[in-house]
């Protein structure tokens, strides 16, 4: 089945046309290998690698991708044949179907998953059902009811029917039992059509008739105009704008001249003017110039120098540059240098919010040679998007890490700023890859150089950098002669309250908020939650309400009166009475978010306040347009998430407040330490960029956490030797690898069964780095009970794949019998 990863030499040549070729073709699906199907004789010339192939699997039709051309005929098999080629030129490149191979390999997933997360959806193609009239069944309509009537009757009419008009024709929208009961009867059959979902925008342009381009006729038309006047108005408009636009578009004559589509078809059927439908892209594009008008200040040409220096040495560079060191401007000199070289770029950040900011920065430098790539655009602009960089017109890439998947042409640079970020790992669906590391994989491809830049590496890439796998570039020093923030800890434990709520705004911090805005500079507050309050209790018996579908409090969104689970998305109208004692009386625990939003508008009445976290920011534009009033001045005191913690600029910002430091100092994970020193390092970075000092306020109670005193001190160092020990004392990454393994199903004892088979499978070679199974704190999500297992694996290829190997032998031995068949086992590697 699974097709041989050999290509003859004369595999196109005239001579062997004719001999049988197969193909092994990824469809976008979860299967266990690939398939092979036959090339026809007549469909051999076209047919290469990376190109789109239709095929079809049980009554399906699917768009593949061929992986691999071969002559070996799968001897426990016939394939069945390719349908039809669909490109006359691959879609992607080998290159990038060996990033695919090694994705799945890696990942544990299938290259089917890694085609469906990696093509947009309107070139993976759609299969659209159609009811085909089956003649052998005649007119006798007597055993069919009403609604299996009417549908018979347009059949026999019409010949085939689309799904869509047989919902219209019943005026319903689940139609599927009657289509079933039509098919049993025999009245028709079901065809699949496979159907483009792309479709490439056209504007129509206005043209004078080659006639007319003789001034001397043209002279003589308007002289002798016998026609309406508003066509001569129509005429004299176009003129007028063909000399000052050079182009002009049918909407833009129309509306210049006030005349009507009606006025302009008449002198297009009189032949004066031609309209002339052109393809346009959806995407606007500024002129492809190169502009740099900074120079490197010393510090910042030093790291330069040596990471030129480094690339020679060693193809991954980590750049620990402090926060405001201007690490950017470095990039971009980079960025430039590969441009002069014809080489393409890829630029990630780790969110959406970060490329609004940035784009701004390097379009004013590379102008069109940037294209950027992110989930917020629709599915036909990431077609016009992935088309520009297989072409190579895209020469930068500015994206989020699905932009890692698009077909580069002869990639230079690899930048992963904010490497530390956990939002570069894909959590759902699969495949659950690391961006940063696949980077790594992908550069070592096209033999190309990776950038990792953070102000505060991730402790695997700061090892690597420390055992010499990578190079190491440090930039100690902010760009400008600014000065790192002044920290200071507000233990809240001394702060008495009348009701014993927990403290939102300290005296100190507000009284720092009143002095920044009195010397009209900006603040922005963190807060690690979002919604209003994350959970409310009942006040007579504690009662707290929770997610139908999920183990989970509900999190109170005032500006939606609703209850909402941050886990499923359902919401629930407020609650007032309590399910357990039937009393009224509710408490709102904690703060998030919204709740500070307007506690801020309420303490400080004149200031221009905003939120920034997913329930604020969710279209299109909503991130660009709220930084840039930020930018603009036009909020005074901007609350968020981890939304505001990367890497975004802001000059006029002198006060940075972290409202809750222990909660971020206290989930339960090998990484805490790690992530909660990124966090409020990250975010006190925002303080005192351009000119002033800045000043980070810390609400905490654990005052005496070893944490808080790294980020005090801004050392970095510090944190890295003691997370080091103790990550070498208890076998964690770096010193190890991880693969972490849910088990899920509707029934919590039948997911816990197969967990502790599979474990039981995996135990003779591996019972010393197994953990588990248990059950998570949150032990059942979208009325899925969860089951998980941590294995501790040695840093050796040859034991990892085994125990990969291992995991699959046992997935498919546990689903081979009936009563696991239904839990979802998912292996996570290198979880984060």
């Amino acid at each position: 089945m699974h097709g041989e990863e050999v290509m003859d030499n004369d595999l196109f040549t005239g001579n062997t046309l004719a001999a049988q070729l197969f193909a092994e073709v990824i469809i976008p699906l979860a299967l266990p290998q690939n398939y092979t199907w036959a090339i026809p004789a007549h469909l051999q010339e076209n047919v290469q690698p990376g190109s789109r192939v239709e095929v079809q699997l049980k009554n399906k039709k699917y768009a593949g991708i061929i992986k691999t051309l071969h002559r070996q005929k799968p001897a426990a098999f016939a394939p069945k044949e390719v349908l039809n080629i669909l490109d006359e030129a691959p879609l992607l490149f080998p290159i990038q179907l060996q990033f695919w191979k090694w994705m799945a390999d890696y990942y544990m997933c299938s290259e089917g998953e890694v085609m469906n997360a990696a093509v947009p959806a309107n070139l993976k193609l759609s299969s659209e059902s159609i009811l085909i009239w089956n003649d052998e069944h005649g007119l006798d309509f007597s055993d069919l009811n009403g609604e299996e009537f009417l549908v018979a009757e347009a059949l026999e009419l019409k010949k085939e029917l689309r799904l869509s008009e047989v919902q219209q024709i019943l005026d319903a929208a689940h139609v599927y039992p009657i289509i079933k009961r039509l098919i049993d009867k025999n009245v028709c059959y079901v065809w699949e059509e496979l159907k483009a979902k792309y479709k490439p925008k056209t504007e129509t342009y206005i043209i004078l008739h080659p006639v007319y381009h003789n001034e001397d006729k043209l002279a003589d038309l308007m002289n002798n105009w016998s026609k309406g006047p508003k066509q001569l108005e129509l005429l004299l408009a176009y003129l007028y704008l063909i000399k000052s636009e050079g182009e002009v578009t049918q909407p833009v004559l129309l509306k210049k001249s006030g005349a009507s589509a009606a006025q302009l078809k008449g002198l297009i059927d009189k032949q004066v003017l031609i309209a002339e439908k052109r393809e346009i892209g959806r995407i606007a594009t500024l002129p492809k110039n190169v502009y740099i008008d900074f120079e490197l200040s010393q510090a910042q040409q030093t790291a330069y120098d040596a990471i030129q220096m480094a690339f020679m040495q060693k193809p991954v560079c980590l750049l620990h540059g402090v926060t405001a060191s201007g690490k950017t401007q470095i990039y971009i000199r980079l960025i430039e240098q590969n441009l002069l070289e014809g080489k393409q770029v890829l630029y990630m950040l780790p969110e959406i919010a970060l490329t609004t900011q940035i784009i701004r920065r390097l379009q004013k430098h590379f102008g069109g040679n940037i294209a950027i790539y992110h989930s917020k655009f629709n599915p036909n602009e990431r077609v016009e998007i992935w088309n520009k960089v297989k072409s190579g017109e895209a020469k930068i890439v500015l994206g989020a890490r699905s932009a890692l998947l698009l077909p580069f042409v002869n990639i230079g640079l690899i930048i992963v700023d904010e490497e530390h970020d956990p939002s570069y790992k894909q959590q759902d669906p699969a495949p659950r890859y690391h961006a940063r590391d696949s980077a790594v994989y992908l550069a070592a491809l096209f033999n190309a150089k990776v950038l990792l830049g953070s102000a505060t590496p991730s402790i695997e890439s700061y090892n690597n950098a420390q055992t010499a796998k990578y190079s190491l570039v440090s930039l100690n020093e902010r760009f400008g002669e600014a000065e790192l923030p002044a920290i200071q800890l507000i233990d809240l434990k001394k702060i008495e309250t009348a009701d014993r709520k927990k403290i939102m705004l300290s005296p100190q911090l507000k009284e720092a908020i009143q002095s920044s805005l009195n010397q009209k500079k900006q603040v922005i507050l963190f807060q690690n939650r979002r919604g209003y309050s994350p959970y409310m209790i009942c006040n007579v018996c504690g009662w707290i309400p929770q997610c139908r579908n999920c183990d989970v409090t509900l999190t109170f969104h005032k500006a939606k009166n609703k209850l909402a689970c941050h886990y499923c998305g359902t919401t629930y109208p407020v609650i007032n009475t309590c399910a357990a004692c039937g009393s009224h009386h509710f408490i709102e625990k904690n703060f998030g978010t919204e709740k500070i939003e307007e506690h801020i508008a309420e303490t400080f009445p004149t200031s221009r306040v905003s939120r920034m976290d997913y329930d604020s920011v969710k279209g299109k534009y909503d991130h660009d347009n709220l930084i840039k009033l930020f930018e603009q001045q036009k909020i005074d005191i901007l609350v968020g998430t981890q939304m505001v913690v990367k890497g975004l600029d802001f000059e006029h910002v002198n006060l940075v407040g972290i409202l809750d430091a222990d909660g971020i100092l206290n989930f339960t994970d090998f990484r805490v330490n790690e992530r909660a020193y990124q966090l409020m390092e990250q975010v006190s970075g925002r303080a005192g960029r351009k000119d002033n000092t800045g000043k980070v306020l810390i609400q905490v109670s654990n005052m005496q956490h070893p944490v808080l005193q790294f980020v005090q001190q801004h050392n970095y160092q510090h944190l890295y030797e003691f997370e080091i020990q103790n990550r070498r004392h208890f076998f964690y990454p770096p010193y190890s690898r991880l693969i972490h393994i849910i088990f899920r199903h509707k029934e919590n004892h039948i997911a816990e069964e197969a967990a502790h088979l599979l474990q039981q499978g995996l135990q003779p070679a591996f019972a010393a780095n197994i953990t588990g199974p248990a059950q998570p704190v949150v032990h059942r999500v979208r009325n899925l009970f969860l089951w998980e297992m941590l294995i501790k694996l040695p840093k050796d290829t040859a034991i990892i794949q085994q125990c990969k190997t291992q995991i699959q032998q046992q997935i498919i031995i546990l689903q081979s019998n009936k009563r696991y068949r239904g839990v979802d086992i998912i292996p996570d590697i290198d979880p984060v």
